[in-house]
């Protein structure tokens, strides 16, 4: 689609406007924020685009649509959805060799472990080898009251953390303002960074990683402006 606009202006009630008419989302509600830092942050978005609209350099607004076209109505089952990670955390699985991974992997890894613990007072079974390792029902319980609380739009922005770290953990960590987002990646990230120094970068992998640092990169400026 062309840029058909001029003007991206705020409302009073946060719906990001396009020459005074309301921006809607692809489900055809009128795309109002939350606070006026994220609508500001949409807004500068719509401002940015060039001759034609690309979604894809817009990701802030795709979360901010997805909030309130797939999540608001209900949040609960969508919650559910992502706390279901808390059973198969990459955190949670552990290199058996070598012993520099294994070194890597617990001094990056268990400081979160130890944090979720004291926040929300649960025991995380670890694992060496890829095994599945059942978590007690305890710890699955509160790890789901934790996400469950959470707002649309702050479940819009865990989404793609957790898909993209594969870590429950990491992912609450990056919502509770625990760690800061470039220690949370590095750390989601031990045993790639390790297989690059072993190996060598690969250039796909080296373009998917980028990809992925984006799409984590525009979870953090929503989770940013929702404060």
């Amino acid at each position: 689609m062309k840029r058909f606009w001029t003007d991206v202006a705020i409302d009073a009630d946060r719906v990001v406007t396009l020459d005074g008419r309301p921006v809607r989302t692809p489900g055809r509600v009128p795309l109002a924020l939350p606070t006026d830092a994220l609508a500001e942050a949409v807004a500068a978005e719509w401002r940015a685009v060039g001759e034609t609209i690309d979604p894809r350099a817009m990701p802030v607004t795709g979360l901010a649509n997805a909030a309130i076209d797939r999540i608001a109505p209900d949040p609960r089952a969508f919650a559910a959805g992502l706390a279901a990670y808390g059973g198969s955390d990459l955190l949670c699985y552990r290199a058996l060799s070598p012993d520099d991974l294994v070194a890597r992997q617990r001094a990056a890894w268990d400081p979160w472990l130890d944090w979720a613990r004291a926040r929300y007072d649960v025991h995380l079974e670890t694992t060496a080898g890829i095994v599945h390792r059942a978590q007690p029902p305890a710890t699955l319980a509160r790890l789901a009251e934790a996400v469950g609380a959470l707002d649309a739009f702050r479940l819009a922005a865990l989404s793609p953390v957790v898909t993209i770290t594969g870590s429950l953990v990491l992912a609450l960590a990056l919502v509770e303002h625990a760690g800061d987002p470039d220690t949370l990646w590095a750390a989601a990230h031990v045993d790639e960074d390790w297989q690059a120094e072993l190996w060598g970068e690969d250039a796909l992998a080296t373009a998917a990683r980028a990809n992925k640092r984006a799409e984590y990169d525009a979870a953090v400026r929503v989770l940013a402006a929702l404060d």
